[in-house]
């Protein structure tokens, strides 16, 4: 009897505690956040840490920064999108598992959530690509990651992770996972997401676990963006199972702020962008305004992916609210020091990163939605008393901003554990207008010490409509372009034309003579514009890298080698037991997994390694020794010309195409040469670039150039050096 009493007390103990840290579920885990500001709920996140035995300020700032700002800020959960640890040598070049990195990214997390005061079990930490560097099997000998991370400590297995805060009626769903390579290549061929049939699954299913709920925000959190993430077996993505509920947010990091500040991306399901898409917002469908309001369910497949940036370089976090469904963020920039006040605004939202359908739907049904509308409200992160918050809006369409409100705001009363929630009554309808920028708002907060903090200024828009936001070009080459899918693409188009340059000019000559050939692509006038010339010479160029039989065959044979040969070998885990071949198909592992459709890894990683090299080697490669052949038989007519020598017969095809040389090679030009010495200044920086390609992929891999990559590292230097003897003599 007494046996069956203390287990029914250590039962009801367990429930209790289950209860008061969250509860598990088939559902997952439930978190229930009491307090007001009721239906308003917010979470912090990190991502790119990159703690490295090289850099210990990244560690001394995350301990000095994150911890008091966590315990001001007091979030509901703090996510971290991977890349935990450096993984990188010294000089960036060796990537693989550094022991000493993970045990430091333990000690620093444990101390951030000591100095917070918050449950460690809010925090979720996920790889990203740095965090599996060399990792050759999840859970194995250097698998750092389940041993060291929060989520490996509070035994959170698998790869997909579902938390849902609840909160004045509201259900807040996040839903974050791992898609990062289930054979974990050193670096630099392991840049991409890849996901699997069965991840997609999972998350199809734990988005679907509040499926019969009205109430309902979706969040999904990971490492890799859209555009470097893979397609499954299936052909498959993360964006069609994220359309499919409706989500309002994916998070992410992975590219950092070195690529641009606007690294956001809105997705539709009507406007599919296989390949790239151009602007952050895609078009809005022609048909939005006449759907019901009984339809939102079906209308709203749409959703935004963000960006976050990193700690690494920036020292970024990011405080993401959602208030009634509104979902917002403000990053916070560590770069100058502690903030000591922080406003985030949830209501009006920015008009450039709103919704596109779901918000001019809310805006069309709002007796539906309650009195969300009616009063602006902010929340106000602060280490000091708060004596005065106030908002402003300014009316744009003047020219000149004008202020049109200015009104002061009200904190909510209540349990003020949780955070302060300021509020102001305004006649929104009044601010509604077809210009989604025309009405800017601002926050100002003065603290008890007579500091003033102000929020960015922002346009908002109370009808939905989207302000138009672009990107710069680099912003566009990271989120616009889904490299997966254009690698293959890329890499047929780049080789075939390859091939064109060396093989059509042979196909001429052997139809037709030299001097035919030259005589059919000059027009006759000597008056030519500036495309003639350039056509007429780019022509000159091939012809004469196409009689130029040595190095000719030396680059035909070169480009057949990559097509079907490796290119080089390398040890590609962090153990140097195993060396293996990459090839454009990827990374060929022998006997390294009876599944055979691992049997090519780091597939279209290697991209990084593949392209640069076809484009910014070999495609110069020939361009070079072409013009070298070129300036060698223009020159050769003018030297004849000035000693009065004749050419021999053998030299009769030279002879009569010198007599067609475009007037452009004129005495000063020849006399100097100066052609020639700016082509071997080319010919330096071609074998300056593939050479220091050459060195990283060595120092990468753990290769012996002369032993593992003979061919593809010394191929390129020698055609060009035989090029430039070959072309040398008159």
């Amino acid at each position: 009897m007494a046996t069956a009493r203390w287990s029914f007390v250590l039962l009801i103990a367990a429930t209790v505690l289950s209860l008061s840290l969250g509860e598990e579920s088939p559902r997952g885990r439930i978190i229930e956040v009491k307090g007001v500001p009721e239906s308003v709920v917010w979470v912090v996140q990190l991502s790119d840490l990159h703690i490295s035995v090289h850099h210990p300020e990244r560690a001394y700032d995350l301990r000095r920064y994150v911890g008091p700002a966590l315990a001001m800020i007091n979030p509901s959960l703090v996510l971290i999108t991977g890349d935990l640890t450096d993984g990188k040598s010294k000089d960036l070049l060796t990537m693989k598992q550094d022991e000493l990195e993970w045990i430091e990214y333990q000690n620093v997390l444990d101390n951030v959530i000591q100095r917070s005061g918050l449950n460690k079990e809010i925090f979720y930490d996920l790889r990203g690509n740095h965090d599996c560097f060399g990792v050759p099997k999840a859970g194995g000998a250097y698998d750092n990651y389940h041993k060291y991370s929060i989520n490996a400590r509070l035994r959170r297995d698998g790869n997909v992770q579902s938390v849902t805060l609840q909160n004045g009626g509201w259900k807040h769903l996040f839903v974050g996972f791992d898609s990062t390579m289930e054979t974990g290549l050193r670096g630099p061929t392991n840049l991409f997401g890849h996901p699997t049939d069965e991840l997609l699954a999972n998350i199809d299913l734990k988005l679907s676990q509040w499926d019969s709920e009205s109430a309902v925000t979706k969040i999904t959190f990971g490492h890799f963006p859209l555009s470097f993430s893979a397609l499954t077996d299936a052909g498959k993505g993360l964006k069609d199972v994220f359309l499919n509920h409706s989500l309002s947010v994916y998070l992410c990091g992975h590219l950092h702020t070195k690529f641009g500040k606007n690294l956001k991306r809105h997705h539709q399901s009507d406007h599919p962008s296989k390949y790239y898409q151009f602007n952050i917002q895609q078009g809005v469908p022609d048909d939005m305004d006449k759907q019901s309001c009984s339809t939102k369910a079906d209308s709203t497949k749409e959703f935004w992916e963000w960006e976050m940036g990193d700690w690494r370089w920036s020292r970024t976090m990011r405080i993401l609210a959602i208030d009634s469904g509104h979902v917002s963020y403000v990053d916070v920039d560590f770069r100058l020091g502690f903030k000591e006040t922080i406003i985030l605004p949830t209501f009006p939202l920015d008009s450039r990163f709103m919704q596109r359908i779901s918000s001019v739907h809310d805006f069309n049904c709002q007796p539906e939605r309650g009195s969300s509308y009616e009063v602006i409200r902010t929340l106000v992160f602060s280490r000091n008393d708060i004596v005065l918050v106030s908002v402003k809006v300014y009316d744009t369409r003047p020219g000149t901003p004008t202020l049109v409100l200015d009104s002061s705001m009200r904190r909510m009363k209540g349990n003020e554990t949780r955070g302060d929630l300021y509020v102001a009554p305004w006649n929104w309808r009044a601010f509604v207008d077809p210009s989604p920028s025309r009405y800017w708002l601002q926050v100002e907060v003065v603290d008890i010490f007579g500091k003033t903090s102000y929020s960015d200024l922002r346009p908002f828009s109370i009808n939905g409509l989207t302000a138009q936001v672009s990107w710069t070009w680099r912003e566009f080459f990271v989120m616009g372009c889904q490299w997966a899918s254009i690698y293959w693409p890329a890499f047929w188009s780049a080789l075939s034309f390859l091939f064109l340059l060396l093989l059509v000019p042979q196909f001429l000559l052997s139809r037709w003579t030299k001097q035919y050939l030259y005589e059919y692509v000059r027009p006759t006038s000597s008056a030519r514009s500036f495309w003639e010339h350039l056509i007429d010479s780019a022509f000159s160029v091939l012809i004469e890298l196409s009689i130029t039989t040595g190095v000719w065959s030396g680059i035909f044979f070169y480009l057949l080698y990559l097509l079907f040969f490796p290119w080089f070998y390398g040890h590609i885990f962090t153990e140097r037991g195993i060396i293996a071949s990459m090839t454009y198909q990827g990374w060929f592992v022998p006997n390294f997994n009876e599944n055979t459709k691992l049997q090519y890894l780091g597939v279209p990683d290697v991209m990084v390694v593949v392209l640069p090299h076809l484009c910014f080697v070999v495609l110069p490669t020939i361009l070079v020794v072409g013009a070298m052949a070129a300036e060698r038989t223009a020159y050769r007519k003018h030297y004849l010309s000035l000693t009065g020598k004749k050419e021999d017969s053998s030299s009769e095809d030279n002879n009569e195409h010198a007599k067609n040389v475009s007037s452009c090679y004129s005495v000063r030009i020849c006399n100097g040469r100066w052609i020639r010495k700016l082509l071997f200044l080319v010919t330096a920086i071609i074998l300056w670039k593939h050479l220091k390609n050459c060195r990283a992929l060595v120092k990468a891999y753990d290769m012996n150039p002369f032993l593992h990559s003979p061919i593809y590292c010394f191929m390129i230097p020698v055609l060009l050096i035989y090029a430039a003897c070959k072309t040398s003599a008159v």
